[in-house]
């Protein structure tokens, strides 16, 4: 969230326009930390982290264009928006400066006003944004929590999200798929949160009503998870990783590559990580004996059997550090 006074990082070479900058933001009721270069910047950002970043595009070391692309390229500091100062003329600058990720772009010489205006546009989508990710992250803690229900689960949805996403990495899927998949794997199982106690961790058979509950939970998850836009990619993770390639899954029996490809993989995944895994109606079975029934599993028409062969891959090669992120 924003900080109570807005924490604007400056970075400017030349000290006399640092100085005025620094005098500017303070007077506009902002709090500047003062920088001469990009190296510095980046130096302030692993203390701080600021709401918002003001660059000059042309100084030593680092320059502003290599600063905002390191920004953006970093998951813990893309979302701070980043203005760089430019030329009036510099229409090279500028489309540098889009390519890198800028968020706006102020000329020399500028106006107070102009400044003004800006900083509090991009300040005002920051705080649409930090609610965004503060929402993201309270349901990441709910899926967390229906994690926690169940001593037998510990660690589950963090294998999820590895295992589904080195899948994936081994299928060529792109960042915005993988970023699916890590996100699939913690919230696959979210809708649970409305499934009682007394049903999720029943040790005997579930009756037909019980089964019907459990059976609700993708549909339950997807409505919790479906107000954020963010989780956009993920939502048909949610609803369809209990889909089978035989078309007698659920909730919609959905066959073959009509199911999400990202379902498939979680699907499997979450098959062999429960086949694994100590259950309160057995004990964890041996690898190799996981590894057959998650085979038989593609001949009895449950799962994706190129995606099975990535996932044997993957077992072979990590062999007992599958289950290791228990111990963290």
């Amino acid at each position: 969230m924003l900080h109570e006074t807005p924490l604007i990082l400056v970075a400017e070479d030349e000290e006399a326009t640092r100085s005025l900058m620094g005098s500017m933001l303070e007077n506009l009721g902002y709090q500047p930390l003062l920088t001469a270069d990009g190296v510095e910047a980046l130096e302030a950002l692993e203390v701080e982290r600021p709401d918002l970043v003001l660059s000059d595009v042309l100084m030593p070391r680092m320059n502003g264009i290599e600063l905002c692309r390191t920004i953006k390229s970093n998951s813990e500091t893309r979302l701070i928006p980043v203005v760089l100062v430019t030329g009036l003329g510099s229409t090279e600058d500028r489309v540098r400066g889009i390519e890198a990720g800028a968020d706006d772009f102020l000329a020399k010489p500028f106006q107070l006003a102009e400044l003004t205006a800006r900083l509090r546009s991009l300040l005002r989508l920051k705080q649409f944004t930090d609610e965004l990710v503060h929402a993201e992250e309270v349901i990441f803690s709910l899926a967390l929590a229906v994690e926690a229900k169940d001593p037998y689960t510990r660690g589950h949805c963090q294998r999820l999200a590895r295992f589904s996403v080195e899948a994936g990495k081994r299928m060529g899927l792109g960042e915005e798929e993988l970023q699916a998949l890590r996100r699939g794997g913690i919230l696959h199982d979210i809708g649970k949160i409305g499934i009682p106690e007394a049903i999720l961790l029943k040790a005997g058979p579930l009756t037909t009503e019980e089964i019907g509950v459990m059976r609700h939970h993708p549909l339950k998850g997807e409505q919790i998870c479906k107000p954020l836009r963010t989780l956009a990619g993920t939502l048909p993770i949610i609803r369809h990783h209990h889909e089978r390639m035989d078309g007698d899954g659920y909730p919609d029996k959905l066959k073959g590559e009509e199911i999400p490809l990202g379902a498939r993989i979680i699907a499997a995944v979450d098959y062999f990580d429960a086949l694994i895994t100590d259950r309160p109606y057995r004990k964890a079975l041996p690898q190799e004996e996981a590894l057959r029934l998650l085979h038989g599993a593609v001949d009895t028409g449950h799962l994706d059997r190129d995606i099975v062969q990535i996932v044997t891959s993957i077992v072979h090669e990590v062999g007992e550090e599958w289950v290791a992120p228990l111990d963290n």
